[in-house]
């Protein structure tokens, strides 16, 4: 598995865990932290890490030589 490969579907997973918290989680509180603040901090890193996933797979696409 290729780095491009591994950031899109680490990205996704971790996008998808950080909606299911902030779906999942509005009643439940802790001392510190909010569960659904922690969802959107997740969804906002999921993202990022699928976006450099596609930047990559862009860019690998595009610099390979014409077979």
């Amino acid at each position: 598995m290729n780095r491009a490969t591994k950031d899109l579907a680490e990205g996704s997973a971790t996008f998808a865990v950080g909606l299911a918290l902030k779906l999942f989680t509005g009643g439940v509180e802790l001392p510190v932290v909010t569960l659904t603040k922690v969802g959107v901090v997740l969804m906002a890193i999921g993202a990022a890490l699928a976006l450099t996933g596609l930047v990559r797979t862009v860019r690998a696409t595009s610099t390979r030589p014409p077979a």
